[in-house]
């Protein structure tokens, strides 16, 4: 006569699958709040960069330019630890260069080069040639013209918004800097148009979209530099 084994606790929970489910989901609710929210709220554990600061109110309007045109599609913003990428792009990404993005623009599709470290490898009148025509600047190029952004009007009216937003989010911009944010933009606008006047570019470009782009993609890689990061290349 065979012994008819009872079942134990864990198997007879085991036959209540809607009781199981529900106690094995908030088992890993909880479980996941426990490892996240140390790390959400606990200050140490965000890396920083001394030298990383927000962005200037052109720059953040040009970022959005960048995202609204698609270019995050072709180009990364995340240099990897690899030797080749090194020695092409200059020192790998850190998590603090992007403290003060949002969204994170890494990505990992390149149609294109990686522009984390375009900033100030060339002059503000080779992005405008390069927008109009990037055949001009780079002939194996596949990038599509952008023309269209040396004749769109540049709209800052609503910069002071985004400022006040990101201020709202942790951004440390004071209040004079969301109150003055238009103000601030024309004039880092002027600066540039007039840097692309004296090299013999075109004239009028200061109220221009092309002109948002350029700063945003002249500010990219200039902290890391800031901070003496090198790229470390083993030979």
């Amino acid at each position: 006569m065979t012994k008819t084994s009872t079942p134990g606790r864990h198997r007879k929970l085991e036959g209540w699958p809607l009781v199981f489910s529900i106690l094995v989901t908030i088992s890993i609710l909880v479980g996941g709040a426990a490892e996240f929210i140390p790390m959400v709220l606990i200050e140490e554990n965000v890396p920083r960069i001394a030298t990383v600061t927000p962005f200037t109110p052109l720059e953040l309007t040009g970022r959005d330019l960048y995202i609204r045109e698609g270019c995050v599609g072709c180009h990364s913003q995340m240099v990897r630890p690899f030797r080749h990428e090194l020695e092409r792009y200059g020192p790998y990404g850190r998590a603090g260069e992007t403290i003060y993005e949002r969204p994170f623009l890494w990505g990992s599709k390149r149609t294109g080069p990686d522009l984390s470290r375009v900033g100030g490898k060339y002059p503000d009148l080779w992005h405008v040639r390069h927008f109009e025509d990037p055949r001009s600047t780079s002939p194996r190029s596949l990038m599509p013209p952008y023309d269209w952004l040396l004749r769109s009007e540049l709209d800052l009216t609503n910069v002071s918004t985004k400022l006040s937003t990101l201020k709202t989010l942790g951004t440390p911009y004071t209040d004079d800097e969301v109150a003055s944010a238009e103000r601030t933009a024309r004039q880092q606008a002027a600066e540039i148009a007039a840097s692309i006047e004296q090299g013999g570019g075109p004239t009028g470009l200061a109220d221009k979209e092309v002109i948002a782009l350029i700063s945003f993609l002249q500010r990219l890689g200039k902290d890391i530099r800031a901070a003496g990061i090198t790229a470390e290349v083993s030979r």
